[in-house]
């Protein structure tokens, strides 16, 4: 007879099987032109950022010492050595630094990209970050060196290496409450009429479908300027760890955050007039630290609900890159 207890727990979701992944056949690859980016990714806590650190040094490595890339050229120039563009949606903000895990010694020396360049309070946007990325990208490879994009955002990680196109479409508020009077067939209709359905994405809300409306009807009255010069062919490595170890750590490094000034860090952020609901709209550690600064928690109660909210943050990351691969995304995980 079976354990009850188990009764009604949905099965643990298979873990990838891990791939032991040579750089050198990977550079090899973006020499040659068969890719054109490569992209480390993974949920939270399960060691990425050293991951890609430790690529770009091998990179170094082999560009410098191994006979093999002798004479490598990029972009008509000198191979030289590897870059880390970063795809962090919240370690784009200054001042944000022990909430988002923002440690930069841990790049030892590696250039990066795409943290520190928006200011704490404001709202950062995935067009923004497909810009900023698009020209931080152009710059690596115009300077001859290997960029490797690392992160746990997979909405910025689709939206520069997918080939998507998002337009420049800013808010219309009046359009907006007009649309909302309609009724979902009626949006569904406007919006087939001004461009192709090709799958549900655009109206499996009615916020998504009446975002998608005003750009169609924008779209059809003005030029829109988009975002060029992305990769079209990129290696995903994705960093694979247990879900029981991915908690552990989660629950260690929240710790170590509490004790080197997270609390303190959204004092500041608070004292310097970032209003509270806008530490808020960041989510996770800025989100329930700043309930308790404002009384809304206390403090083991915000502690509690703040570990939980992570292990929940990271699942949802490893959800999403799993619907990557079920989309078509190889991507080739790895133990480190």
């Amino acid at each position: 007879m079976g354990n009850s207890t188990n009764i009604g727990v949905p099965p643990m979701a298979e873990l990838p099987q891990p791939e032991s992944i040579d750089a050198a056949g990977v550079l090899q690859s973006y020499l040659d032109g068969g890719i054109d980016l490569i992209c480390v990714l993974g949920p939270t806590a399960s060691g990425k950022t050293r991951y890609a650190v430790r690529l770009a040094k091998e990179i170094d490595r082999l560009l410098e010492n191994d006979t093999r890339f002798s004479g490598a050229a990029i972009g008509g120039r000198p191979a030289s050595h590897a870059e880390i563009l970063s795809a962090d949606s919240r370690q784009v903000y200054r001042g944000m630094d022990i909430g988002t895990g923002k440690d930069l010694s841990e790049y030892d020396g590696v250039p990066y990209h795409l943290i520190d360049i928006a200011d704490a309070g404001t709202k950062y946007n995935i067009y923004e970050y497909q810009k900023d990325f698009g020209r931080a990208y152009q710059d690596v490879i115009s300077r001859g060196c290997v960029p490797v994009l690392c992160g746990g955002s997979g909405l910025y990680i689709e939206a520069v290496t997918c080939g998507y196109s998002l337009p420049d479409v800013p808010a219309d508020q009046q359009l907006r409450a007009v649309l909302e009077k309609e009724d979902t067939p009626a949006l569904i209709a406007r919006l087939a009429a001004l461009k192709p359905l090709h799958n549900s994405t655009d109206y499996d809300t009615r916020k998504r479908l009446i975002r998608a409306l005003e750009i169609a009807i924008y779209e059809s009255e003005h030029p829109v300027d988009r975002t060029h010069s992305l990769p079209k062919e990129t290696f995903y490595i994705g960093t694979l760890v247990s879900r029981e170890e991915r908690n552990a750590r989660i629950d260690r490094r929240l710790e170590a955050r509490l004790q080197d000034g997270m609390v303190e860090e959204v004092r500041r952020l608070l004292d310097s007039g970032i209003p509270a609901e806008d530490l808020i709209y960041y989510g996770l550690e800025y989100k329930f630290v700043t309930m308790y600064l404002t009384g809304q928690l206390d403090y083991d109660t915000m502690k509690e609900r703040l570990a939980i909210a992570i292990h929940q943050f990271a699942k949802r990351q490893m959800t999403w890159f799993r619907g990557m691969e079920r989309k078509g995304i190889r991507i080739h995980w790895t133990r480190v």
